[in-house]
């Protein structure tokens, strides 16, 4: 549990400031976040049992409400040292330097790259597609999936950022 929202949590829990991690919950949330935080205040102070139990109903209560704001199903907490992937340390470099090129020129790598070797299959598809059905099917299938590959990418390029409903383009 060392994402930024049980981050967080585990700060405000350790301020004594529920506002520390309000800002990562939906504003229709914040009313439970605050109940719970109230609740388990007293309780922290019992005995390191007492506090793990404290902690973890906190962890799960904004975590829930946090992903609820996204839309998102609560599939549990996740165990500390996960492997994110490549990119959201690139993205967290990115936010502390303020350049967007190490993303950038990650993400355009792997684009180029999957964009080539989908079009490579399209255009060996298509030598054959007039030899049956079946064949034509196959470079149908693959030259929709190319065209429908590059359409959902842009949709997911103009989509709004975390968060942030109110800009970008809708999603159809």
């Amino acid at each position: 549990m060392d994402g930024p929202v049980v981050t967080a949590a585990r700060q405000a829990l350790e301020a004594d400031d529920v506002d520390l991690v309000l800002p990562f919950v939906p504003e229709d949330g914040e009313a439970e976040v605050r109940a719970v935080f109230d609740r388990v205040q007293p309780v922290l102070r019992l005995g390191d049992a007492a506090r793990e139990v404290a902690e973890q109903l906190f962890f799960e209560t904004v975590v829930r409400v946090h992903r609820a704001g996204e839309g998102a199903p609560y599939t549990g907490l996740t165990p500390a040292g996960q492997d994110v992937g490549p990119v959201i340390p690139l993205a967290e470099r990115a936010i502390e330097t303020g350049s967007p090129d190490a993303v950038a020129g990650y993400l355009t790598g792997l684009l180029q790259d999957e964009l080539e070797q989908r079009l490579e299959k399209v255009n060996a598809l298509a030598a054959l597609k007039d030899q049956s059905v079946s064949e034509a099917r196959e470079y149908v299938e693959a030259m929709l999936g190319f065209e429908l590959y590059s359409h959902h990418l842009l949709e997911a390029l103009q989509a709004a950022a975390h968060g942030d409903a109110g800009n970008g383009h809708s999603h159809g």
